[in-house]
């Protein structure tokens, strides 16, 4: 009888069966790292299927070290050329390798600084010369102040916007991030860190990305992590453009902006590159403020004016949103509003299509050999019976 393995959890690899006649290339499918899925029993076979879904814990806790992804730079590139720095059998670089030498893209030997703080993935980094400065939205946070502020009564001002609070607006977005579980999350423009810490500390990803374009964010957040004595095994900080994300394509499982996406120049440019980086079924999890009297004509124009006279975005309304995720080429748009609050939730396209795809190509390699091996059966149960009749005569 066969046996079907069923497992909820994280598909790295399916083994096919011995038995079924599969060469040793042909028995071992690799698949994307850390797709969320839950197997599908495969009926009516001689043999079992099975599907290897490591242990959260065990690739995180083993040794007292987190997987072999959490210190490297597999999934970090450069934002220029978009190149990886390193490759997943490259062990030798490391962020703690990189500390005060920074890294260099082998592509277009562009240098990132990096310090014990954070690793500069802006395309000026490095730079003595040329700088830019950002809209007044983006440069106000770069302030020393407003770091200091943030989590000292300015992020708590959001009650007021309908915001729920820090641990009830964490397990929202962890809800909508369950695809991500055992995978990479960005937290993008993670300001103190309120939530890579979050992040972090609940263990539930191989690796935690708390990304910021504000230095003086990022070291608050720096200052925070050594308070809270919080493991940095598998949590990095990064500084990046969200216009500009230091990440492989199709790479990243899950993406988590809190109270960020108004205060983006361009939100279209940034949502653009966050599906670009997520992978086929990666999540896409962001809180805002929301106004819906903005689409009306008088204040669309207000709005459009005051865009073009300050380089600023306000807030968008509903639909907007759904129409610039939908844009983007993010599906499933979900949104949980209360006043002027909303946290919406989208996904990127192709993750069931390509389960469906493996699926079909199993089904039909497995029913083509186990038909070859009850022909194989046959023909030996009819070639005894024909012996035994033969030796009764």
């Amino acid at each position: 009888m066969a046996t079907v393995t069923r497992s909820i959890g994280v598909l790295t690899r399916i083994r096919m069966p011995k038995a079924l006649g599969f060469s040793k290339s042909q028995r071992t499918f690799d698949c994307k790292r850390s797709a969320s899925f839950a197997a599908a029993a495969i009926a009516g076979t001689a043999a079992s299927v099975s599907v290897e879904v490591p242990e959260l814990n065990s690739t995180l806790e083993k040794n007292g070290k987190s997987s072999e992804y959490s210190d490297t730079l597999y999934n970090l590139a450069c934002p220029i050329c978009y190149k990886p720095f390193a490759s997943r059998g490259d062990p030798q670089v490391t962020l703690a390798s990189t500390i005060g030498s920074g890294v260099e893209c082998y592509t277009c030997k562009k240098l990132y600084c990096q310090n014990e703080t954070y690793l500069d993935l802006t395309i000026a980094s490095g730079l003595e010369e040329y700088s830019e400065t950002m809209p007044a939205a983006t440069e106000i946070f770069r302030n020393p102040l407003v770091p200091f502020l943030y989590e000292r009564g300015w992020r708590q001002s959001f009650i007021w916007g309908g915001f729920p609070g820090p641990e009830r607006e964490f397990k929202m977005a962890q809800n909508y991030l369950k695809p991500a579980t055992g995978g990479t999350i960005v937290d993008a423009s993670c300001g103190s860190g309120l939530f890579s810490r979050l992040f972090a500390r609940s263990g539930m990803y191989s690796h935690v990305v708390a990304l910021d374009f504000s230095e003086n964010m990022l070291r608050q957040c720096h200052e925070y992590i050594e308070q809270e004595n919080i493991p940095k095994e598998n949590l990095i900080l990064v500084r990046a453009d969200i216009s500009r994300l230091p990440f492989v394509s199709n790479s990243i499982d899950g993406v988590h902006a809190g109270a960020a996406l108004h205060c983006w120049p361009s939100p279209s440019a940034a949502v653009a590159e966050i599906s670009r980086i997520l992978r086929p079924g990666g999540i896409f999890v962001a809180t805002t403020f929301i106004y819906d009297f903005i689409t009306v004509p008088v204040f669309r124009a207000l709005r459009e004016f005051y865009i073009r006279a300050t380089s600023n975005h306000l807030y968008l309304s509903e639909r907007e949103l759904e129409d610039l995720c939908r844009a983007c080429g993010l599906v499933g748009f979900k949104c949980v509003r209360n006043g002027p609050f909303v946290m919406i939730s989208v996904s990127k396209p192709g993750f069931a299509i390509f389960l469906s795809t493996v699926e079909n190509y199993f089904m039909k390699e497995i029913k083509h050999r186990i038909n070859i091996m009850i022909e194989k059966e046959n023909t030996v149960i009819i070639v005894s019976e024909a012996n035994v009749n033969a030796k009764i005569n």
